[in-house]
C-alpha cells in the first residue's frame, strides 16, 4: 500500500518500523553512540533505533539534536529513514544533513503502522510503502 505525504530529506530506505506516539528529543533522549531510547520516560526507552524507519510525531528539545542525528549518521547508529507526523526544524535539518530520509504529512495516520512492519520511505518523491 502506497501513502503520499510530503518529501522532507531526500533518498529511499527500506526497514523494519519502530513506532511511538510520542516526540522524541535526540539531544539527551537517544544516545548517538548506541542509537538507544536514553529517556527513561519514554514509551520506547531502551529501544535501538538504529538501521529501523523511525516513525513519531516529530522532535522536541534543543536544535543540538539536528547535530546528534548527524553524529548518529556518522556513528553508524541513526535510522535507516523517519516518517513523522509533521516534520519540526530540528528533524527536518537533521535528516536533511545526515541524508536520512524523511516524510511527514502523510494521508493516513502514520501512527497506525505496526511494529515491525516493513516500511518503504521515499523522501524524494514523498511517500511510503507498507507490506
Amino acid at each position: 500500500m502506497r501513502i503520499k505525504g510530503r518529501a522532507i530529506s531526500k533518498g529511499i530506505a527500506s526497514g523494519e518500523a519502530l513506532v511511538t506516539d510520542e516526540r522524541i528529543s535526540f539531544l539527551g533522549g537517544v544516545d548517538p553512540k548506541s542509537g538507544v531510547v536514553i529517556d527513561k520516560e519514554h514509551p520506547i526507552f531502551g529501544e535501538c533505533v538504529r538501521g529501523k524507519v523511525l516513525v513519531f510525531p516529530g522532535g522536541k528539545g534543543s536544535t543540538v539534536g539536528s547535530y546528534v542525528l548527524y553524529l548518529m549518521k556518522k556513528y553508524g547508529t541513526a535510522p535507516k529513514a523517519m516518517v513523522n507526523v509533521r516534520s519540526d526544524v530540528i528533524v527536518a535539518v537533521g535528516a536533511i544533513i545526515a541524508e536520512i530520509p524523511l516524510v511527514d504529512s502523510l494521508e493516513k495516520d502514520p501512527l497506525k503502522i505496526r511494529i515491525g512492519q516493513t516500511v518503504l520511505v521515499n523522501g524524494t518523491e514523498g511517500y511510503i510503502e507498507l507490506s
